[in-house]
């Protein structure tokens, strides 16, 4: 077969699963590149003909080991073309894929395939193996492990244990002698609705336990083509798939809409050469969360120090014009013919450089979400002519509830519904959604479905909102960690974190507050952007916790918070809350360790327990703690970390006005 399907073995009325998809980009754009793959320095590329029948062998030898319609199969691994191949196979046989993330421990991800009663799994290497056979005795339903590199396993028991090569060759082999098996494989794909659950995906877990949010192949589809409709998104558009294959957004954008616009995808050859691949790729679609971008504005400064003062200076005076004209360029709106020739040579001099050493030289769209960006990072990169914007979403509502239209992009918000999205603020400030995107369930957690999803499915964000004059939605912080101090007055920690996470010195801030007298803070150092200057100025350390606790580093966050306390006194619903004492820990913050999700988000009950301590000499006056705290290793093992910490107060101002204090919802 040369890899085209008629187009009647998958209309385009019945594209409703995401396998269907395949079949028609494969007749339709068989010879165009799909994924792209980094081996060994150089780019391998499957077009769509050639991945169709990768998923079909793959699928077929699924189906002689005995998978059948309904199962569940983990995927467990970097972005990997064959990884997002194990999707499509496995969707087309009517099976359930099951993403986990791949730097789980063995703990959490005995956890999530035991919940999901996975009776396969695929997985990328050996140490995703290693972390399989650890915990066999605890799932007694997985019957087979299918890796895709073979270094390392040599010596392994194959009894249950099948390279990904040799599952695509017993597929072959039965194409090649039943001559109906190729149509065969065709009808299981025509049997699917879009009805089905197609990928169950892990919550984060700030709370508790991860659940299982079922999503059906209607919320991939119809969210993925909504979502490439609001951006223009054609095949000729690449984007690169490097973010966990676990998390929501990654597989809405790097497979379903992928699929849905016949995309290109590109994985990088490894997370460490991100960057390089990237500029080598040039996409014209990216997400990354704000600390990708904070990182690499931190990297461009760094350099900067290094380069001759001619550089420095003419960096500086094109970054004031870009400040001044970049935004107003990229929004179409009117800018006087000086300015814009000042910026058209800035762009020759400086940002078409920038653009290109960042990998953005081709970037059409660019997509921020998870946490808030600082205005100032997120003007700066628009100002460089990257267009930058800010979409709201859960794993709930297969990733879109908000996005910015191109010519309404603002920091402070999030934007307006998305397509066939509505949304309403209740009487509590929540932000409710309701959309083609919205999840089945819960797996097996009918009573927390209730909880989220109501009868006329409207589904509870959990976080506190309002719409602005403009009607896009503001997102305050999480409900239920909006709280009030003694006096009475609003007290919302992501808000006064976000604060200071907009500074680059800062990579964590945990604020306490609610049902005290005052505001206290946990501080996480970015050892990135300290470690810098400390080489800068011959600031002398030998690890994080030795640098966290110089005192040239506390009087650096110090001059930090002042500078957020300034802010707040101008904010009279937020004035009170000024942080009054602070320490900076004595670790990271590690997911590895219970405080933070996979996606890096606090747990902030865990951080509350686990430093139980050191919040109670924030608040008792004490100027020193000692602390020793367990921490988990990469590899499983657990030691112990200890050292004295500083309690340092912050100066606070007058509050400008006095406003009582309102809640978020307007």
């Amino acid at each position: 077969m040369n890899g085209s399907i008629p187009v009647s073995a998958a209309p385009d009325t019945a594209l409703d699963t995401v396998p269907k998809l395949l079949l028609r980009n494969a007749a339709h754009y068989g010879e165009r590149p799909a994924l792209r793959h980094k081996d060994l320095g150089i780019w391998q590329t499957w077009t769509w003909a050639q991945l169709k029948h990768e998923v079909r062998a793959f699928a077929i030898g699924l189906r002689k080991l005995g998978l059948t319609r309904g199962d569940a199969v983990a995927i467990i691994g970097d972005n990997r073309p064959r990884l997002y191949a194990s999707f499509a196979a496995v969707q087309s046989l009517g099976g359930i894929a099951v993403p986990v993330y791949q730097d789980s421990v063995a703990e959490e991800m005995a956890y999530v395939l035991d919940h999901a009663e996975a009776k396969f799994a695929v997985v990328q290497d050996q140490e995703q193996v290693d972390k399989l056979i650890s915990i066999s005795d605890r799932l007694p339903r997985l019957h087979m492990v299918i890796y895709e590199e073979e270094r390392g396993l040599a010596g392994y028991d194959h009894t249950s244990l099948y390279a990904f090569e040799h599952v695509e060759e017993l597929g072959r082999r039965e194409l090649r002698d039943n001559v109906d098996t190729a149509g065969w494989w065709l009808e299981e794909i025509a049997k699917g609705r879009g009805a089905d659950v197609s990928v169950m995906l892990y919550t984060s877990g700030t709370t508790g336990r991860p659940k299982g949010v079922m999503l059906t192949h209607e919320n991939i589809v119809v969210s993925a083509q909504n979502g490439n409709r609001f951006d223009n998104f054609t095949p000729s558009d690449t984007l690169l798939a490097y973010l966990p294959m676990a998390w929501v957004g990654d597989h809405i954008f790097s497979y379903g809409q992928a699929f849905a616009g016949a995309m290109c995808v590109a994985c990088p050859e490894s997370p460490e050469t991100i960057i390089e691949d990237r500029r080598e790729i040039a996409p014209t679609y990216f997400f990354a969360p704000p600390r990708v971008y904070e990182n690499l504005l931190t990297q461009i400064m760094v350099r900067m120090q290094d380069a001759s003062r001619l550089k420095q200076r003419m960096f500086a005076y094109f970054l004031k014009v870009a400040r001044h004209s970049g935004e107003r360029i990229l929004n179409g709106q009117p800018v006087g013919f000086k300015e814009r020739l000042l910026y058209r040579l800035g762009d020759i001099c400086v940002y078409a450089p920038l653009r290109n050493r960042m990998g953005f030289s081709k970037i059409r769209v660019a997509y921020t979400a998870g946490e808030a960006i600082g205005p100032d990072l997120f003007r700066f990169y628009r100002g460089l002519g990257v267009n930058l914007k800010q979409l709201y979403g859960q794993t709930e509502a297969s990733v879109y509830i908000t996005l910015q239209p191109d010519g309404e992009v603002y920091a402070d918000s999030v934007g307006k519904p998305g397509p066939d999205v509505e949304i309403t603020i209740a009487d509590s400030g929540e932000v409710l959604y309701r959309s083609p995107g919205v999840f089945l369930k819960y797996f097996k957690n009918e009573e927390a479905t209730r909880v989220i999803k109501t009868a006329d499915g409207w589904v509870h964000t959990g976080d506190a909102g309002f719409i602005d004059q403009h009607g896009h939605l503001k997102i305050i912080d999480r409900i239920n960690d909006v709280g009030r101090l003694n006096n009475g007055a609003l007290f919302a920690p992501k808000y006064l974190e976000n604060k200071m996470k907009f500074y680059p010195e800062v990579r964590e801030a945990v604020a306490f507050g609610h049902g005290r007298d005052y505001v206290t803070m946990f501080i996480n150092i970015d050892l990135t952007s300290v470690g810098s200057w400390a080489e800068r100025n011959n600031v002398a350390y030998a690890s994080y916790q030795e640098l966290a606790a110089h005192p040239q580093v506390y009087d650096m966050v110090l001059k930090r918070l002042d500078e957020v306390n300034r802010q707040l006194a101008e904010e009279p619903q937020m004035a009170a809350s000024q942080i009054r004492r602070f320490l900076i820990l004595h670790k990271e913050l590690d997911a590895d360790d219970g405080e933070m999700t996979r996606t890096q988000k606090v747990r902030r009950s865990t951080v509350a327990e686990r430093y139980s301590s050191l919040i109670a000499a924030l608040y008792d006056g004490s100027t020193h703690r000692h602390v020793t705290t367990e921490v988990t290793f990469e590899d499983g093992r657990r030691g112990m970390v200890e050292g004295d910490l500083s309690i340092a107060d912050v100066p606070t101002y007058e509050v400008r006005a006095a406003e009582p204090p309102r809640e978020a919802a307007e």
